[in-house]
């Protein structure tokens, strides 16, 4: 029944990354801790576990929205080269930080998270394009800040990524082109980076490689691939607005539920 939860898990992360523009993260670490807390799973690395579980599916998610992206000639390659620098860094530096906090604060700062992201999308709050895109360095430490943040709380960078190149006035369509390709190794450096941490935890379930564990992570990629496409095409057929919305009262929720 789990490995049939993790299948739905998938689909639903798949279409609501294809709705929403955004990597499923954000609602995959959730709906495992729920899962991982009703399997019995220790409290202690449940959080570190789904989120580390979580980064690991974002590779299988990015690699097709990374193509389709290239074929329509929307990546920026020299951003995203001088960013991934900074990513693999970050990403290490973020699952060592995630690792130092115990699991029932780590799930409160994603709650925190879930939240402020849900006020911009219900304010429509978007960052003016203000600025040119930043040198090499600049591109470094910009990735490096979203690779840290990234792999604390399972998310492809998408939903800070996004912001940050529109503001460098990068226009919308290579933005999250972009961003979609800086989302491979965010998950790549942040997952890697799960397993060696959690490799030795004497409390991680069986079939776990550190803190990634491979049923939940072999459910998710069979099917959010594939709604993926699903979800892109809804995304052309109803209203941006509306959809929005749905999605700021949904994280909402997951917010709340973390905090409370």
């Amino acid at each position: 029944m789990a490995f049939v939860l993790y299948l739905l898990l998938g689909a639903c992360a798949g279409v609501l990354a294809g709705l929403f523009g955004v990597g499923g993260g954000i609602i995959i670490v959730p709906v495992l801790v729920f899962s991982f807390t009703l399997q019995g799973f220790d409290a202690s690395i449940l959080t570190h576990l789904a989120v580390g579980t979580s980064l690991a599916t974002i590779i299988f998610t990015s690699v097709n929205a990374i193509r389709e992206h290239h074929r329509r000639g929307a990546v920026r390659w020299p951003i995203f080269a001088w960013m991934t620098v900074g990513i693999l860094i970050g990403a290490g530096f973020g699952a060592l930080t995630a690792q130092a906090i115990s699991g029932p604060n780590l799930q409160k700062i994603i709650g925190v998270f879930a939240l402020v992201i849900a006020v911009q999308l219900m304010l429509d709050v978007k960052p003016k394009a203000s600025r040119t895109v930043p040198g090499k360095v600049g591109l470094t430490l910009a990735g490096g800040v979203v690779g840290w943040a990234s792999a604390i709380f399972g998310i492809g960078g998408g939903s800070l990524t996004v912001p940050f190149l529109t503001w460098r006035s990068v226009p919308m369509q290579q933005a999250v082109a972009t961003s979609s390709a800086c989302g491979l190794p965010i998950a790549l450096a942040s997952a890697l980076s799960f397993m060696i941490l959690g490799w030795h935890d004497p409390l991680l379930p069986a079939h776990s490689l550190g803190f990634v564990y491979l049923p939940a992570l072999l459910g998710i990629a069979l099917t959010s691939m594939y709604f993926a496409r699903i979800g892109a095409r809804l995304a052309h057929k109803l209203s941006p607005r509306l959809l929005k919305r749905l999605f700021a009262a949904l994280l909402f929720c997951v917010g709340l539920n973390f905090l409370l």
